[in-house]
């Protein structure tokens, strides 16, 4: 079943001599349940994609449609809360807010929807993220890896539609990189969690179902590397 579907993406900035085209007429599409890999030089667009997908930025052209909506077709407020939802965005400096702790950091987004808080679930994601003697710690007292974890958990707080990973593991040593990609292909895997993400890192990328390779704001190959949550082909 498809879960996110782009169609003929277009970003431009500046204009005439000037203008410079960071998304050059995308399009593709993601089936539920899927990990999909997206590389490419510095520059190829790939992040200006991602922040596309998840609402963060406005596309010049061209649509993103996610579980049948037409995300950048909603009024502000209603993007927010459909963000909040149905998008779960993990970054590479985490972005934490410093003075709450793991446990506040991972409900937030969950409380400023309105909601009330769901204890099991919140003792559910601390334990599987490795992080249940860390819940009264503050971001500054916790290691990137651990910083890292947090931002994990606060994306899937909320059982989001699609996740969006920007570079997880750029920031992050060997081994505090691999434990991160163990989580995103666990929770893939096991909850059937479709998860777009961009590395740098052609090993990482090809631990996916599929990797998009981009180059000047284009899609230059999107290949099939297994069958979802499979074997290599």
């Amino acid at each position: 079943m498809e879960i996110l579907r782009c169609e003929d993406l277009c970003k431009t900035y500046g204009e005439k001599d000037t203008c410079v085209k960071a998304l050059d007429h995308v399009s593709f599409s993601v089936e539920k349940g899927e990990f999909v890999s997206i590389v490419g030089p510095s520059g190829s667009g790939k992040s200006t994609l991602l922040h596309i997908l998840g609402g963060v930025d406005k596309p010049t052209s061209g649509k993103v449609l996610i579980g049948g909506t037409d995300i950048h077709a909603l009024k502000e407020d209603k993007l927010a809360i459909f963000r909040r939802r149905q998008i779960g965005l993990i970054y590479q400096f985490y972005n934490l807010l410093p003075v709450l702790n793991v446990d506040e950091n991972i409900v937030l987004p969950h409380l400023l929807d309105g909601r009330a808080m769901d204890k099991e679930r919140l003792d559910k994601i601390v334990g599987e993220m490795g992080l249940s003697d860390r819940r009264n710690n503050l971001p500054s007292q916790l290691s990137g890896g651990q910083q890292q974890r947090v931002s994990i958990g606060r994306a899937l707080f909320n059982h989001p539609a699609i996740v969006l990973a920007d570079e997880p593991t750029g920031n992050l040593d060997r081994k505090n990189g691999a434990e991160i990609i163990h989580l995103l292909k666990e929770s893939n895997r096991s909850q059937k969690q479709t998860l777009i993400l961009i590395t740098h890192d052609e090993s990482i990328a090809l631990q996916a179902d599929r990797m998009i390779c981009m180059e000047d704001g284009k899609i230059t190959k999107d290949e099939r590397i297994r069958v979802m949550g499979g074997d290599v082909q």
